[in-house]
């Protein structure tokens, strides 16, 4: 479906259907430069399955209007509502089923797994990773895509069952609540995106960082331009390399590896402008450590602040304890960092009131801090100053 009379088609067949829809979106990771949907899947009850090619069109909101009042199914949501919002369409209520088999205690959360496992049918995963800007799409991938939402809402039915047979109902619906939110907020923007290139911390020095931020940076242009993923343009490997060595001819640059491919040997004047740019910068324009919000690596405490580690040692063991007796990972418990926050600056007066306000402020859910809060005040205080 491309053109605006068939939208309007939809939208029709999607109104007149009941109940909850499914909803999946297929990006190009690895192959485009943005994360914009390329191919967006649904299926309702009385209304059938349909998939859209967002492309040739503006936006979907007026489809976006007619599912207003229903309930979203969605297999881990948070990948997909971000390109789902660029092209208008933000869900009301959501249900997430990779992240209700996390909280119901599933080990396997994959949709091919949970559908295997609690529906008795095998999903063909193959064409995960493909091209998705590709077009015309082969029917195979189509078969493909049409069948991520076939079942997609009796398997939310059977995980709806079993997060109410444990009592946590309630809490999904919070999760799920905040995600919702999650959909009207604007992306994050990373500060020094270039520092996050892998392999930078061989990088020694702060001119041979400005080495990979220059060369990071030319590369993204890049991207952007050609609208490719910049591991395409340039791997990382390559970019660690060149900002060590340091070259300043294009026949020492072409003798590093991931830069002998006849597509990046056309860009040498690029890689190498970019070198010569930050090799003139002052000493004043070099990239400097940014103080880091928040509190260092785990692994530092000890030597930095061993009272610290020890009472961040406490809380693990409360949120380990806590998610086993409720049969949670403990990462869906409670944020890890949510924790090293609150053990390296507790509150001054330790209360499980000023806990529980401590980590909503954070952005802890209700049920969260229920679970914990009264346990984690327990041991946040240092045992030896008692």
């Amino acid at each position: 479906m491309e053109t605006a009379a068939a939208l309007a088609e939809v939208v029709a067949r999607m109104a007149a259907g009941t109940g909850p829809v499914a909803v999946d979106a297929e990006r190009a990771s690895g192959y485009r430069y943005t994360q914009r949907a390329y191919l967006v899947q649904l299926r309702r009850a009385g209304a059938g399955t349909v998939l859209l090619d967002p492309l040739p069109l503006d936006d979907l909101h007026t489809l976006d209007e007619a599912l207003a009042d229903t309930e979203w199914v969605l297999h881990a949501a948070s990948q997909d509502l971000p390109c789902l919002a660029e092209i208008g369409m933000r869900p009301r209520r959501l249900f997430d089923t990779e992240l209700a088999a996390r909280l119901a205690g599933f080990e396997r959360v994959g949709l091919a797994a949970l559908t295997e496992q609690l529906l008795g049918y095998s999903l063909e995963k193959h064409h995960s990773a493909a091209d998705w800007s590709t077009r015309p799409l082969p029917e195979s991938w189509l078969t493909y895509a049409a069948l991520d939402v076939e079942l997609l809402t009796d398997l939310r039915d059977l995980l709806a069952a079993e997060l109410e047979r444990q009592g946590k109902t309630a809490w999904a619906a919070e999760e799920f609540e905040a995600l919702v939110a999650s959909a009207d907020r604007p992306p994050r923007v990373r500060p020094d995106p270039w520092r996050r290139t892998s392999g930078i911390h061989r990088v020694r020095g702060a001119r041979a960082q400005s080495r990979v931020r220059a060369l990071w940076y030319a590369r993204d242009g890049v991207a952007a331009r050609r609208d490719t993923a910049p591991g395409r343009v340039l791997p990382d490997t390559a970019i660690v390399a060149a900002a060590e060595s340091d070259p300043k001819e294009e026949r020492t640059l072409l003798a590093i590896a991931g830069f002998g491919g006849r597509s990046v040997r056309r860009l040498a004047k690029i890689w190498l402008d970019a070198l010569d740019q930050a090799r003139a910068l002052p000493d004043d324009a070099l990239p400097v450590n940014q103080p880091v919000d928040g509190p260092p690596p785990p692994h530092r405490w000890a030597e930095r602040d061993p009272v610290a580690a020890a009472r961040l040692a406490r809380c693990r063991q409360v949120v380990v304890g806590t998610a086993e007796k409720h049969n949670l990972p403990p990462e869906n418990l409670i944020s890890p960092d949510f924790i090293r926050r609150l053990a390296w600056s507790p509150p001054d007066e330790v209360s499980p009131q000023t806990v529980g306000d401590t980590l909503r402020g954070f952005g802890a859910r209700n049920w969260q801090v229920g679970l914990i809060a009264d346990r984690i005040a327990e041991v946040l205080p240092d045992p030896s100053a008692t």
